[in-house]
């Protein structure tokens, strides 16, 4: 066997299960990308409470140039609602903290191969041969395109949709959430981030349930950055992402899933959090398959969803069904509720700032939801037209 694991891609969910297993001593790691860092890679590039505490798990730094946003904003129209947050969000560019991990998963002795793309694989008895060298395990962590996630998951829908670029322009320190598209067919938000430099990262998320065209979302874009007094002067960047299943298939004998492979957050559309923490979860069944001798990994995909990880995307994705999955208008009486329940917001600021787990608590957000049902009518009032 030339390799105990072979990691499919070198992103942070990529790089994370990597560095997890070297710190749990398995030294034969070898991690392959497509890329050469430091590529692009479209992203809002917030590090949340959550990235910050997988981080300090894995022994990683944040070593690249980064903008403190204390605050968050959440805007409808001419409602705006603001919040602060128990920590900072570290907003950085993707192109410079992917690189940055990648060299620091290198100092720990790990093998990274930039330029080299896993062309295929076959599963056979007792390991799996593929195009760059035979391992015990490989690990799918290669984003939406996946090769693993195609064996594992061939039946596709519509994916998450996102488009970004990054501008010149100035704002306050707050990140803002903009709704306000929801009003011209979005089922999503738009995001305008301060990153380092005196630049802006802007884009836009699309949940899937209705579909527009690449065209129709970078319109919609363009439209609604005018009302900030932005002008769209580039060409936004476009890529579908995979929202989390709980049940969907996340491994097999061999085979297992991490990252935006996996899939990313569908209510934000957060996946540096979330392919770094089910990185941890990762290397901890491989270590326990290469120690028992025993590659069928069948409880990555319980343990996954036991994990805070899973707990918060399985939550979030029935809130992304509530808000962005819902005909006709109805997605008014749920917006109404993030924007005039003020626990509502102090719940979600708490979770991106990870001093609180969200799926902890549920009978809060019950709570919210009764007292919501009972003046959803007067507060879906509140909403402006547009």
């Amino acid at each position: 066997m030339d390799w105990d694991v072979i990691v499919a891609g070198a992103g942070p969910a990529g790089i994370s299960t990597a560095v997890a297993l070297r710190r749990r001593g398995v030294k034969r790691v070898l991690v392959v990308d497509r890329a050469a860092f430091p590529r692009s890679k479209p992203c809002g590039g917030g590090l949340t409470g959550h990235t910050v505490e997988a981080m300090a798990a894995l022994g990683l730094e944040l070593s690249v140039p980064h903008f403190p946003s204390p605050r968050a904003r959440v805007r409808f129209g001419d409602e705006v609602r603001t919040v602060e947050l128990g920590r900072p969000v570290k907003v950085v560019r993707r192109e410079e903290f992917d690189c940055s991990l990648v060299e620091q998963a290198r100092a720990l002795g790990i093998e990274v191969r930039e330029k080299t793309a896993l062309a295929g694989f076959t599963v056979e008895d007792g390991g799996v041969t593929t195009s760059v060298g035979r391992a015990h395990v490989l690990v799918g962590a290669d984003g939406v395109g996946s090769l693993v996630r195609k064996r594992l998951q061939p039946r596709e829908g519509r994916p998450i949709r996102l488009f970004r670029l990054e501008m010149a322009g100035t704002s306050d320190d707050a990140m803002l959430y903009d709704f306000t598209p929801m009003a011209d067919g979005l089922r999503g938000y738009l995001w305008i981030f301060p990153v380092p430099g005196g630049r802006l990262n802007v884009g836009l998320m699309h949940y899937p349930g209705t579909a527009l065209s690449g065209a129709e979302l970078t319109t919609l874009l363009g439209r609604h950055l005018q009302s900030h007094g932005l002008r769209l002067d580039g060409s936004a960047r476009g890529w579908p992402a995979w929202g989390y299943l709980p049940g969907a298939t996340v491994s097999a004998p061999h085979l297992l899933l991490v990252g935006d492979a996996a899939g990313i957050d569908a209510l934000t559309g957060e996946g540096i959090a979330v392919g770094m923490e089910q990185g941890l979860v990762a290397a901890d069944t491989i270590a326990a398959a290469l120690d028992r001798g025993d590659f069928r990994l069948a409880g990555y995909r319980r343990a996954l969803r036991r994990a805070t990880v899973g707990r918060e995307l399985a939550l979030d994705r029935w809130l992304a069904w509530l808000l962005y999955d819902q005909q006709g208008g109805s997605w008014r009486r749920w917006l109404s509720l993030v924007l005039h329940d003020e626990r509502m917001l102090q719940l979600y600021a708490a979770r991106v700032s990870g001093s609180l787990i969200l799926a902890d608590h549920k009978r809060e957000l019950v709570a919210a939801l009764f007292r919501h049902l009972f003046g959803a009518g007067s507060r879906r009032k509140l909403l402006p037209a547009s």
